[in-house]
């Protein structure tokens, strides 16, 4: 057995919580999953993604936002499952979102940031990318990439409907979400279930971060619409085993980095620190 290769691994399950039993080791070593293949092993319900190896001590990573789901939550979820651990800097007053514009960190006026490898980064989908591509949750070709961007571009019409509630009216609340439960069964959860009949994962043979997202918007969907899985039985399973890997176990557990569905308190804090009127 390879030292290092060995050292690897183990750096790997400490980091993920992904717990590896020595058969799927010794099959790793012997399908050459090396630092850093593009295969997942899965022997005895024993789940290995194939997250990339190359750990390195380069700063924190520290995610600049409110204390609260929005944008950002699917940024942490990425994070941990890549057993990435990070900081967090939550706004409350609006001269903290002042003075990052001051300072020139959010290039577009716009938070998420989130500072990572020594760059300051902004836009949702170009730092979800960028925590993808390096931790090997992005495919293995531009083919595989473009139809994970277009699962994940989905999942994201949905979310951001969702992300949508807590600004609206009381009135408006229940007409907004009959249509969300209507595109959501109608437009959306189907083609999941379709793409997911015939395979563990929605592109290729690993785990992508387009199976993250979906993960993510099956749980917030089911926050809303406690049955809204019931026709989806193949979308259901898929969730189950998501749900099994011990990142995510994890990141399920109170007391997690995971925030809670948003409350006046996320509302208040939110117009407060953009100076909104409401």
């Amino acid at each position: 057995m390879h030292s290092n290769l060995f050292d690897t691994v183990i750096t790997f399950s400490k980091q993920t919580g992904i717990c590896l039993h020595t058969l799927n080791l010794m099959q790793c070593i012997k399908h050459n999953i090396t630092a850093f293949g593009h295969e997942s092993v899965m022997e005895s319900g024993c789940f290995l993604p194939a997250v990339n190896f190359n750990f390195t001590m380069s700063g924190k990573v520290v995610l600049t936002y409110f204390n609260g789901r929005g944008k950002m939550e699917s940024i942490r979820w990425l994070l941990a499952v890549a057993g990435v651990e990070f900081e967090e800097v939550n706004m409350t007053k609006h001269e903290e979102y002042v003075k990052l514009l001051s300072d020139g960190a959010l290039m577009f006026e716009q938070v998420p940031l989130v500072e990572i490898d020594g760059m300051k980064l902004v836009q949702t989908k170009a730092i979800l990318n960028y925590i993808a591509g390096k931790y090997n949750l992005y495919g293995n070709d531009l083919k595989e990439r473009v139809m994970i961007d277009m699962y994940s571009e989905g999942v994201r019409d949905l979310m951001e409907m969702i992300m949508m509630l807590p600004f609206i009216s009381p009135d408006a609340k229940k007409t907004k979400l009959d249509d969300i439960e209507r595109k959501a069964t109608s437009r959306y959860i189907p083609v999941f279930e379709k793409a997911l009949a015939s395979s563990q994962y929605l592109v290729g043979y690993q785990l992508s971060c387009a199976d993250v997202q979906l993960l993510e918007i099956t749980l917030m969907l089911e926050e809303k619409f406690p049955t809204i899985l019931s026709k989806f039985p193949v979308v259901k399973a898929f969730q189950g085993r998501m749900k099994s890997l011990p990142a995510i176990q994890k990141f399920l557990q109170p007391g997690s980095k995971r925030k809670p569905q948003p409350d006046d308190l996320y509302v208040k804090t939110v117009y407060e620190v953009f100076n909104f009127k409401h």
